[in-house]
């Protein structure tokens, strides 16, 4: 019986270390060419490239959220294939969720810039910061809203996200904080970033998500 349930131990162990280390390779893969310009380009000067590249992300999230919520579920070991199929499910809404968010954000952060150092800046920068943080945690949560609801109406799925977001605001701001950490880690140490903290981290976000949306997968309203 003790070696059975040693056994199990070890399985459940190398199980979730081959889940998250694969998750880590595809997630690099999906989204490798804002990974190439993070890590071969000054981002000061490439923004531009950046930009037009980040919503490709959006897919790639959505299907490590698929794959995290069927190991969760299931201790599902298909990580290869439900991540394809989590990313071919979720393409269209996520891509455009990702390109909306960070035209949003664009929009927002060239505003800011202006607004620095001039008198109405005082007034307009925290207004600016609000938004763009209500927007950057409303963007997180619809994707994690279409990951687990792939044939969700984008709308549907941002209504319900921008709400819960600031409804559960304490789990938002938990995950946007895990999100700064995530880009500390990169910036300083890319390849632990990548190759290792990635899908803890997304865990993270995805756990927290989903808890704030589960009156929806519920089928009733917060």
């Amino acid at each position: 019986m003790r070696l059975r349930m040693r056994h199990e131990t070890i399985s459940t162990i190398f199980d979730t270390v081959y889940a998250g280390l694969m998750t880590n390779a595809l997630l690099v893969l999906a989204c490798l060419p804002v990974v190439a310009l993070l890590i071969t380009t000054d981002p000061g000067r490439s923004w531009p490239l950046l930009v037009l590249a980040a919503p490709l992300c959006a897919p790639a999230l959505c299907a490590a959220f698929t794959v995290l919520s069927a190991f969760t579920a299931e201790r599902s070991s298909a990580v290869v294939r439900t991540f394809i199929t989590g990313w071919r499910a979720t393409a269209k809404p996520a891509l455009a969720a990702g390109g909306l968010t960070t035209a949003g954000l664009v929009v927002l952060g060239v505003d800011a810039v202006w607004a620095w150092g001039r008198p109405v800046g005082a007034v307009v920068l925290p207004l600016i910061v609000v938004m763009m943080t209500l927007l950057a945690a409303t963007g997180l949560l619809t994707l994690v809203v279409i990951a687990e609801r792939p044939a969700v109406r984008l709308r549907d799925a941002a209504a319900v996200a921008v709400h819960l977001a600031v409804r559960r605001w304490y789990l938002t701001a938990f995950s946007l904080l895990v999100v700064a950490l995530f880009w500390s880690l990169l910036a300083a140490r890319p390849a632990l970033a990548l190759g290792v903290a990635a899908s803890p981290l997304l865990y993270v976000i995805w756990a927290n998500g989903r808890f704030s949306i589960a009156p929806l997968l519920q089928g009733r309203t917060a």
